[in-house]
């Protein structure tokens, strides 16, 4: 199995991490930078998939600290996310395992091109966030079945593959609750960390790993999400998300060859 291998290459995946842990603390889709870089440096797509969903454990964490203030504010939606997350993902790493490596290549790049126009749908959906907390704030504060069986499922899709789940949460939290989203976005961290953690502890009993990429992602990614979650909210997202579908968008072109 082709591995991490030369200064390079190891540099490149160091400085992946850390903006992954950035994407992952602000708009959420941090495996569109991290996955297409570990693929690039000859890693298998799911070996670079199972390594990357290890090796970002570190971003949730240091940006889930980040966001503490935030994640207190609501506590049952704080829990019920974890839960709903984490039970999504073991489902989610079960179905990467249990499917031949070659559907899951057919299958990726379809997903990155679907996240990619999550991305860029994001500010419509933000403003009509916006607008729609601005009518009747603070109504809605516990997550009905709807929004939980939503996030169940994006839990699933989190466990599965990753990229865009963090778009995708900031719109089921955002659709089905009323609150401040600085407080979604926090959620939506967590909700990365915590089905990360599921299916990365999945990973690591079952899967191929390559525990030198996890370690540079990691040692990367520790610093990138604490330092999106403190800056996360004062920086325009737009740069963040040009990039991200640019570099998806390459990725998926690569792939579909």
């Amino acid at each position: 199995m082709t591995t991490v291998d030369g200064p390079g290459e190891a540099l490149a995946v160091l400085g992946a991490g850390l903006g992954a842990g950035v994407l992952t603390s602000t708009v959420g889709v941090a495996s569109l930078l991290s996955f297409p870089v570990l693929l690039a440096v000859g890693l298998p797509p799911v070996v670079a998939n199972a390594s990357n969903t290890v090796g970002l454990v570190a971003a949730g964490v240091s940006g889930s600290f980040g966001y503490r203030a935030e994640l207190r504010e609501h506590p049952r939606i704080t829990w019920t996310v974890v839960v709903t997350c984490a039970v999504g993902a073991v489902g989610g790493a079960a179905l990467l395992l249990a499917l031949p490596s070659s559907v899951f290549e057919a299958v990726v790049p379809w997903l990155i091109l679907l996240t990619c126009l999550l991305v860029g749908v994001q500010p419509w959906i933000g403003r009509w966030l916006r607008a729609r907390a601005g009518e009747d704030a603070g109504a809605r504060t516990r997550m009905g079945p709807v929004t939980t069986a939503f996030a169940l499922l994006t839990g699933v899709y989190g466990g599965y593959f990753g990229a865009g789940s963090g778009v995708m949460m900031v719109a089921v939290l955002g659709l089905g609750l009323d609150i401040d989203l600085r407080v979604v976005n926090g959620l939506k961290t967590l909700a990365i960390f915590a089905g990360n953690v599921v299916a990365g502890l999945v990973f690591v009993v079952v899967a191929d790993l390559d525990w030198r990429a996890i370690g540079l992602l990691a040692a990367g990614s520790v610093v990138g999400g604490y330092v999106g979650a403190r800056v996360g909210r004062r920086l325009p997202p737009t740069l963040f998300r040009v990039l991200v579908v640019v570099a998806g968008v390459v990725a998926a072109v690569l792939l579909l060859r």
